[in-house]
């Protein structure tokens, strides 16, 4: 399929290229890459299909080789590309074969992979069930792949391969920022398949990423899409160099825009272009260099300015892209800034530069760079007027504001809950002058000094220590009994306040370590107290904290005449990665203390809990409670917990930066909502129980009299089952959200039993075939009321051998049961296991398998009673183990038996002895291809491929009966030679050797 449809668009794309070209580039494109990653194989075709495939060939007129360049897509002519989309196509890996929803190719190359499920069906199965088992069964699909596209009619997501299914994302929007958004498969298909977008995407929007070695594939998202294409238009038409702005908020992936838009300009818009990234923090500096640059788009060496030297240098040479600070264009007192350029083609993206893109900074740049054109990237608009940011920078190209990125998911929703100590001031009014001292983050000895004279009383009131004991015993109370386990920061005013916090809660946190190791005595082993206590004890030896600080002059001596050695924290901040472990999910590194470092241009995706101890306003204030609302996991939310009443503040910012500038709705929610929202979610799965013969009172009360009641009645259909297993998971995730919170006791024992349910739910499936949506309940939940469970935590149910049941048996006891649907559930999980295993050996028994499928959908569909089902489950399992044990009555083998299938299903009517002499010509060519033909990789060959063909032609030609017709002939030598190509890779590697161990 592939090279009939690639051949002839290589050669319409490639007319002057001779046929050793086309074939050059064929091969290359189709050759066998399982040795590579799927990321590093997909990496590697999709360089030829944005760069095109170089080939070797012979030089005929100067004799000797020479390198042409084969196309393989034209990017700018849709109309000139061959779009086919398949429907339930075959795919044959080595030891399986798939037959995925559909497959969009593009010039015979399998560009996009679309899974499918039914209305009512988690859209997740298609990714955790269909996705995960293609990577696994049938890798060589993914070689080409530019997205995936999941939907179930109502839901429908895109994202990677690489992509958790966090980062797949919706898609509300075909054309532009104005539509209306609408969540529907009719947008998603619009908005991503319709050729000249798919093309736009795979061409201008997909990227590598490469961090310490591990490869990413990067997809962007809708609003990305949209807002890079705006600023492409923008650029083209902008008159005077002002191109506009580009407000996306902080964690929508605003970095990874900036990449896409310089790159397709590079790629799309004819000019000698030179990209500057300005910021006005080094750590923004920092982070957006080594965002190009492990993208691959910053591969130059040294183009990221050191010194006002150095930046002039770069900006008279020519090169691709140039960081710099804003800062490196300053100059003498009185003197202006030389020009350094005044080439019409330079850009300058600015990031996340405020105040400082309106000063003499910003005179300087645009003295030095004349003709330049001017576009800023912010995730807070620069000022709080329109007026002002016109006047630099022109209209916005594109807004995705706060609100819409957490109503997207591009984002998660951030909380906030406000624990500042009595003592504190209520809504304190600092003056304008002490926010602009702070707001400038890093703040070297000269600032501190004045913001400690400013601040006054109210400073020394902030920093007290009794308050600051009061914030540090809070925080490792709070910290210790979150739902969600992320990492969390502490923000304090300044440097000093920040040690003493550090130190505050270290020996805070001794103290409730010493408690508990006296306390885990009162309680004898296994007991529920004990458990909860030791798993506490883990978290108290194990959890790491640093503080992060900026470095300062002659810092050792004044913290030290303040009573502080920094000298132990700033070896830590020399000598260890403190940056990459706290970004490390899995490292013990979990708290982090700092002042103005790490809060802006500093993700850490894991970061669900922020601690704000320090007056803020405006964008500083957005930015820094960003640092919590990175998409991660199973993390449902950021929390800001306040100790110093910015919420008046923080309700200004939004105003603003929330919603558009046009002020509404609140995107960041008192905690008290998500208390709802969990409220909510039980009454619903309550309604939904007492639907289904379930009272969760009664199970919370007498657990071992109603449990199994309980899970027999849920376990009742598919539909009961997906239905309560997504509410189930719902309650799972808002609760540890909550957490912790004194309605947290009211709750648990209703929210618990639930999890027990789902657990005792998930257990009936067998877990060889279910393996991507079995989940064991979560470590116990620290502080909460844990009620009896009716089945162990993680409790699976008992495999057993089906060829080894008694049928007679089982019908007795099924009669007889109280708990049908669970008996069903039990055997319908062999069923799968065993029709797995035949169908694997033998694919000539999908009748079984279809078999199977049509009395589940007729019993999902209330055709069949359970009574029904179970008689045919069944007779279905007699018939099974028939099968399993028909090649002995055959006298042949299982492999033997699976080519005699293929011979003889269909076939003619055969007298006994044409079936005797059948079986001996499957025995001896099984020998022989085994002994003579399959050699080392011989699928990886044309030659040695050919010879196994030639082969099973040649006997089956010297040994069928002549009742096999010419067409019935070639028919049968074509499914042998695609039996031995799936089930044997390599000669002693093959499916029934591997089913025998």
């Amino acid at each position: 399929m592939w090279v009939l449809c690639l051949r002839p668009a290589l050669e319409r794309l490639n007319p002057d290229f001779p046929k050793e070209a086309i074939d050059g580039a064929i091969d290359e494109l189709t050759r066998d890459r399982s040795a590579l990653s799927l990321v590093e194989a997909n990496r590697e075709i999709d360089k030829f299909l944005k760069q095109g495939v170089p080939v070797e060939i012979a030089n005929r007129e100067r004799g000797g080789q020479e390198t042409k360049v084969v196309q393989v897509i034209d990017w700018s002519d849709p109309a000139n590309n061959d779009f086919f989309l398949a429907s339930q196509f075959w795919v044959s890996g080595e030891l399986y074969t798939k037959r995925p929803d559909v497959i969009g190719f593009v010039n015979g190359l399998p560009l996009v992979l679309m899974e499918f499920k039914k209305p009512g069906v988690n859209v997740r199965e298609a990714y955790d069930k269909n996705l995960a088992d293609y990577k696994d069964t049938i890798p060589q699909l993914f070689h080409h792949n530019a997205f995936l596209l999941v939907s179930n009619g109502t839901q429908s997501k895109i994202g990677s391969l690489t992509a958790a299914w966090e980062h797949f994302s919706d898609w509300k929007k075909v054309a532009s920022e104005k539509e209306l958004s609408a969540i529907s498969l009719e947008n998603v298909l619009r908005g991503t398949c319709e050729p000249a977008r798919l093309l736009d995407l795979v061409e201008n929007f997909t990227r590598f990423s490469e961090t310490s070695g591990a490869v990413s594939k990067l997809v962007a998202r809708n609003h990305q899409f949209l807002g890079v294409n705006r600023a492409v238009e923008a650029l083209q038409t902008s008159q005077d160099g002002r191109v506009g702005v580009f407000w996306h908020t902080q964690g929508s992936g605003k970095s990874y825009s900036m990449v896409f838009f310089a790159e397709k300009v590079f790629r799309k818009l004819p000019g000698n272009w030179t990209f500057v990234i300005i910021t006005d923090r080094t750590e923004l500096d920092d982070q957006i260099y080594r965002t190009f640059a492990t993208c691959g788009a910053a591969s130059e060496g040294h183009c990221q300015a050191t010194r006002s030297e150095h930046l002039r240098r770069l900006l008279r040479e020519d090169h691709r892209y140039v960081f710099t600070l804003i800062h490196k264009f300053r100059t003498d007192p009185g003197t202006l800034h030389p020009v350094l350029s005044e080439r019409d083609d330079i850009i300058v993206l600015t990031d996340e530069a405020h105040r400082s893109q309106y000063d003499t900074l910003a005179m300087n740049m645009r003295t030095a760079l004349p003709n330049a054109k001017f576009l800023a990237f912010t995730g807070t608009p620069l000022i709080a007027g329109e007026q002002r940011t016109r006047e630099v920078f022109g209209d916005y190209v594109s807004i995705y504001d706060f609100k819409q990125s957490v109503e997207d998911g591009a984002t998660v929703p951030l909380f906030y809950e406000n624990r500042t100590p009595e003592l504190e001031i209520t809504n304190p009014e600092l003056n304008e002058e002490i926010y602009e001292v702070i707001e400038d983050a890093v703040l070297d000895d000269e600032q501190e000094k004045k913001l400690e004279r400013l601040l006054g009383q109210k400073y020394h009131l902030i920093t007290r220590d009794d308050r600051l004991d009061a914030v540090a015993k809070d925080i490792v109370h709070h910290f210790l009994n979150r739902g969600y386990q992320g990492k969390a920061m502490v923000v304090s005013i300044d440097k000093l306040t920040t040690l003493k916090m550090f130190e505050k809660v270290r020996l805070e946190w001794q103290a409730e370590k010493d408690r508990v190791e006296r306390k885990i005595s009162e309680y004898g082993p296994g007991s529920p107290e004990r458990r909860l206590l030791e798993d506490r004890l883990v978290t108290l030896s194990e959890t790491d904290m640093a503080v992060v600080v900026s470095p300062g002059q002659n810092e050792i001596q004044e913290m030290k005449a303040k009573g502080f050695d920094i000298l132990p924290h700033r070896q830590r901040m020399v000598k260890e990665d403190l940056e990459t472990r706290f970004k490390d999910p899995d490292d013990p590194f979990g708290l982090v203390f700092v002042c103005a470092m790490w809060l802006t241009g500093f993700d850490a995706p894991s970061c669900s809990t922020l601690y704000l101890d320090k007056p803020m306003r405006g964008h500083t204030l957005m930015q820094t409670i960003a640092r919590a609302n990175r998409v991660y996991g199973d993390k449902v939310n950021g929390l800001i917990v306040d100790y110093a009443n910015v919420f008046a503040e923080l309700e200004k910012a939004l105003a603003i930066y929330g919603s558009g500038g046009t002020g509404g709705e609140m995107p960041v929610k008192d905690k008290s909502e998500l208390v709802e929202a969990l409220k909510i979610a039980l009454e619903q799965i309550t309604l939904y129980c007492r639907e289904h013969e379930v009272d969760l009172a009664a199970v919370e009360s007498e657990s071992a009299r109603h449990f199994l009641a309980a899970v027999n009645r849920l376990a009742r259909t598919d539909e009961i089952q997906d239905a309560f297993l997504g509410q189930s998971n719902d309650i799972r995730r808002l609760y540890k959200a909550v957490m912790p919170d004194p309605i947290i006791p009211d709750l648990a024992p209703r929210c618990q039993v639930i999890q027990e349910l789902a657990n005792a739910i998930r257990a009936l499936k067998d877990p060889v075939d279910v393996s991507g949506v079995l989940k064991t309940i979560e470590g116990k939940l620290d502080g909460a009321i844990v009620a009896e469970p009716g089945l162990d935590p993680g409790q699976k149910a008992t495999t057993i051998d089906l060829s080894k049941v008694d049928f007679e048996a089982l019908e007795k006891k099924f009669a007889r049961s109280k708990t049908k649907n669970t008996e069903a559930q039990k055997l319908r999980a062999l069923i799968e296991r065993k029709l797995n295993k035949l169908i694997r050996l033998n694919a000539s028994r999908y009748d079984y398998l279809n078999r199977f499928q049509k009395m589940i959908e007729d019993y999902n569909n209330g055709a069949l009673n359970i009574e029904q089902l179970f008689e045919e489950l069944v007779k279905l399992s007699h018939d099974l183990t028939e099968e399993e044990h028909r090649h002995m009555r055959e006298s042949l083998t299982e492999e033997e038996l699976a080519v005699f299938d293929i011979l003889t299903r269909p076939g003619p009517e055969l007298a006994p002895q044409e079936i005797e002499a059948l079986k001996k010509i499957c025995k001896d060519m099984l020998a022989r291809l085994k002994t003579e033909k399959l050699v080392l990789d011989w699928r990886k060959r044309r030659t040695t491929r050919a010879a196994v063909r030639i082969e099973i032609e040649k006997m089956l030609d010297d040994g069928l009966p002549e009742k096999y017709t010419v067409d019935l002939f070639e028919a049968k030598c074509g499914a042998l030679f695609q039996h031995v190509l799936e089930k044997y890779p390599q000669p002693d590697v093959n499916v029934y050797a591997s089913d025998a161990s």
